[in-house]
Formats: C-alpha cells, sequence, structure tokens
C-alpha cells in the first residue's frame, strides 16, 4: 500500500492506448500531427493563443520555462522549500547559465508580495547587484496548498509593476484546479509560463511547457534541443499529453487523487501540519508510529524528524487509502 508519490502511480489505460495509436511511421522530433495539436489543445484549455512544447521531464519543462525570462547575470525569486531550489540538483543553474535562485519565505511554501518585496528591498540598480527579472511559484506549492485568484492576482500585479516576468511550476497544476474547482486559466492566473504536469497524474515520461507569449516559442526549442529533450519520435510525448487533456482524464484523475487524499485527512486531524488542499498530506508522527505503519505494509516518505508525507494518486486504491486513515487513527 504506497503512498510515496504520485510518481509512483501506473501509467493511465487512456495514455497506454495514445501511444499505441502514435505507433506507427510519421515526421521526427516535433513535425509530426500530434505535436502539431498541442498547441490547440492547450489554446482550448486555457481559452487563449498559447504554445505548449513537450520535454521529458519536469525539471526540464521548469528549467526551460524560466530561461526565457531571466538572463545569466538575473535572478529568479522563488520560495526558499521551492522544488526548484530544494530537489532538482542545481538545474537551474545550470539553464540560466548561471543566474541565481533568490530565495524568500512564506507560510506553506507560498510566496506573498511582501515576502517578494522583502527579497528585493535592498537591490540596488547598479552592476555589483544580482537584478531580480523573474518569480516562479508553484501550484500547488511543496506543501500541497493552492494559491486562489486573488492571491495570484496580487503576484501578477506585483511583477507587472516590477516588470518581472512570472513563471508557474504545475507538477500538479491538476489537483489544484481540481481544489480551486476554477477554471484552468484562473488557477494559471497571470503567469507567462506554466510547467503542465502529467507524469504525476497518468502520464510515463512527458511533461508539457505552455508559453502563454507564443513569440517564445522559437528560443524554447532551439534551447530544448541544446539541453537534450527534443526527441526523435515525440510523437509518443505528444501522445500521452493529449490522452490526459482532450478528454478530461487530467482533471478526473486529479479528482481522484484528492479525493483518497482528503479521505485520509478526516482520520489524520490534529496531526495534518497543513490543510489539505491537493493530494498530500503531511503529518506529525514519532518515529515509533512510522515504525508501526510500515509494518502493516503502508509506503510513504519521511518528510523530517516530525512528519511524514503520504501522497496520493490517480490510482489509489480507496480500500487502502481507508485502511490508512484507520491505522492512522489507531495509533
Amino acid at each position: 500500500m504506497l503512498f510515496l508519490s504520485d510518481n509512483n502511480a501506473a501509467v493511465h489505460p487512456q495514455v497506454w492506448q495514445a501511444m499505441q495509436a502514435a505507433d506507427a511511421a510519421d515526421a521526427p522530433y516535433d513535425a509530426d500531427a500530434l505535436s502539431q495539436r498541442m498547441d490547440e489543445a492547450f489554446s482550448a484549455l486555457f481559452g487563449r493563443d498559447c504554445v505548449a512544447l513537450w520535454a521529458g521531464s519536469g525539471t526540464a519543462v521548469n528549467c526551460l520555462g524560466f530561461a526565457t525570462m531571466v538572463s545569466p547575470q538575473g535572478g529568479l525569486v522563488c520560495h526558499e522549500d521551492a522544488h526548484i531550489e530544494t530537489s532538482e540538483g542545481g538545474a537551474p543553474g545550470f539553464y540560466l547559465n548561471g543566474a541565481k535562485l533568490m530565495l524568500a519565505p512564506g507560510e506553506g511554501a507560498k510566496l506573498t508580495p511582501a515576502a517578494i518585496e522583502a527579497r528585493l528591498a535592498g537591490i540596488r540598480p547598479a552592476v555589483h547587484y544580482v537584478q531580480a527579472e523573474a518569480i516562479s511559484i508553484s501550484q500547488v506549492s511543496e506543501f500541497g496548498l493552492a494559491y486562489n485568484r486573488q492571491e495570484l492576482a496580487a503576484i501578477g500585479a506585483l511583477a507587472q509593476a516590477r516588470k518581472l516576468g512570472l513563471h508557474m511550476d504545475g507538477a500538479r497544476f491538476a489537483n489544484a484546479v481540481a481544489h480551486l474547482g476554477c477554471t484552468p486559466a484562473e488557477a494559471v492566473g497571470p503567469a507567462d509560463t506554466l510547467a503542465f504536469g502529467c507524469v504525476k497524474n497518468g502520464g510515463m515520461n512527458a511533461e508539457a511547457l505552455v508559453l502563454f507569449d507564443p513569440a517564445q516559442a522559437d528560443l524554447v526549442r532551439w534551447r530544448r534541443k541544446r539541453a537534450g529533450h527534443l526527441a526523435s519520435k515525440g510523437r509518443f510525448m505528444a501522445a500521452q499529453v493529449l490522452a490526459l487533456i482532450e478528454n478530461g482524464v487530467w482533471l478526473d484523475n486529479a479528482r481522484h487523487a484528492n479525493a483518497m487524499a482528503a479521505l485520509i485527512a478526516e482520520r489524520a486531524g490534529e496531526r495534518l501540519l497543513y490543510p489539505v488542499e491537493a493530494n498530500e498530506l503531511f503529518i506529525r508522527m514519532a518515529k515509533t508510529e512510522r515504525d508501526a505503519l510500515r509494518a502493516q505494509g503502508f509506503g510513504f516518505y519521511d518528510w523530517d524528524e516530525t512528519c511524514i508525507r503520504v501522497v496520493c494518486a490517480w490510482d489509489t486504491d480507496p480500500e487502502h487509502a481507508a485502511a490508512l486513515g484507520r491505522a492512522i487513527t489507531s495509533l
């Protein structure tokens, strides 16, 4: 009964079917019919013209996204617990050719305009100081919290006033949309680029970078090739992405994952470190209690010395979620 990560989940059957259907000769790289269809599919999803490109990992789509905004001598403001800071092995520095991540605090790994302004305070407009050029936020945050429309609008207004780009890490974007009960356009808000997560939501090895400024697309295509993410049989990546978004599978999957997390949250009660707004739970638990759960067959990650992380996925068995909830109560 594994709750280690939504990366652990199986590939959704419709994704497999789409990949099988794509197993016929077509143009290589991104010139195939499926890759060419991605722009139209995402433009329909967000209700405005955009360009969508696939790549092989969330790290790649994140970095290719904000690399359009940040120069080698510039800075990218992000939360101190953001995935791009804690869990991407220095990839932002590699893709940005040495640009700096400028870290800011915030409850639940969410940035606020006040925290961003505090981080920018004191940076003089001189060559001796790294100048911020963009902001990156995660929807949902590293602690599973969603930015609502008002929060997004406030950060967007700051970014516009400061002439900063706005990037969104959307590894669990689907879970945010499912929680907020809003449209994808409302959940992405004023972001310039979105790393649209697929692997955590039923995909195999494809993620999508959505560019809301289509003029940036050619630059990203060059950089994607240089970074080694231009797959020769790209139709199989496009097939995965389209299978999730064209029939609403991406949102159905996220709703199920969120519902399973909510089921466990009902039993976790006051142990919860943060409200459960997506498919992740952060639960206070002593080592002896963790050992007891693992002895019963439950898999999860230790987040720190006082807390575990439990993650549900599109294929989480309701009986397993209920069993974990009961086991937590029994502690």
